[in-house]
């Protein structure tokens, strides 16, 4: 397997500072080549959600780079999504603590992508970020862990009413926020010409998924810099039409 990358965050029109973190590392093993992607979009006052997004961020890079050869190693899958719980379940106590000690409320959502090689794919998420993957089609792999999220698979809401709901951006779990996070965890299997795309939620509340579809499709992303050049011109599309939020997108691309 081999692939491309593309990365790009934007502070936004609006915001003092760009609470969201991200993490994008490759490695050759000895099974094969390894991406682990991960987005994370803090939140709390006095820029305290930036440290909450680093804090997650710098948990899965020490993970990546300490754990995961041994994990490789053994083979087992399943090893790997019970070490992601664990390091969420402790960066949420950790990052409680931290809040508790200066007397702020912070936390941070997270969507971690790992592909090992071609024949395993693992996603862990919290909050709202999400995970795109486009082949043929557009599908929205994640759920967003909101309450519009919630009333839209109850059917309770139409995907309109949820654009204009002022709940759209209440979470129902963050980690450093919530006493309890479960955590959502899917597995698969990657496909060559796949692309996959993470994002914060101030990447698709002002564009469609036919719009993110019609530019990030894997016919369009023919090279690295396509790829950059495509993920700025949505972050701008966003501002343009004024949203609000810092805006961040990952792209791999499976060749």
């Amino acid at each position: 397997m081999d692939v491309l990358t593309a990365a790009y965050t934007d502070i936004g029109i609006k915001k003092e500072t760009n609470q969201d973190s991200y993490l994008l590392k490759i490695a050759e093993t000895s099974v094969g080549k390894i991406v682990l992607a991960v987005i994370c979009d803090g939140m709390g006052g006095l820029s305290q959600g930036e440290v909450a997004s680093a804090s997650v961020i710098h948990a899965f890079s020490q993970w990546f780079d300490k754990e995961l050869p041994v994990q490789l190693a053994k083979q087992d899958w399943n090893d790997i999504q019970y070490r992601w719980s664990r390091i969420i379940k402790e960066q949420n106590q950790r990052i409680a603590e931290y809040g508790h000690q200066i007397k702020i409320q912070l936390g941070t959502t997270l969507t971690a992508l790992l592909l090992i090689d071609s024949t395993f794919l693992l996603i862990g998420h919290v909050g709202d970020s999400r995970v795109y993957r486009m082949n043929q089609t557009v599908e929205v792999m994640t759920d967003d862990q909101t309450v519009v999220g919630r009333e839209l698979k109850r059917g309770r809401m139409t995907p309109e009413q949820a654009k204009k709901d002022p709940r759209r951006n209440v979470l129902l779990q963050c980690i450093g926020a919530s006493k309890l996070v479960e955590p959502e965890f899917i597995q698969g299997k990657p496909a060559p010409g796949e692309v996959f795309m993470l994002c914060s939620d101030g990447f698709r509340h002002m564009i469609s998924d036919d719009e993110i579809f019609h530019a990030l499709s894997p016919q369009r992303l023919m090279d690295e810099a396509v790829m950059e050049q495509k993920a700025k011109e949505l972050v701008e599309l966003n501002k343009q039409r004024n949203e609000t939020d810092n805006i961040t997108v990952l792209l791999v691309k499976i060749l």
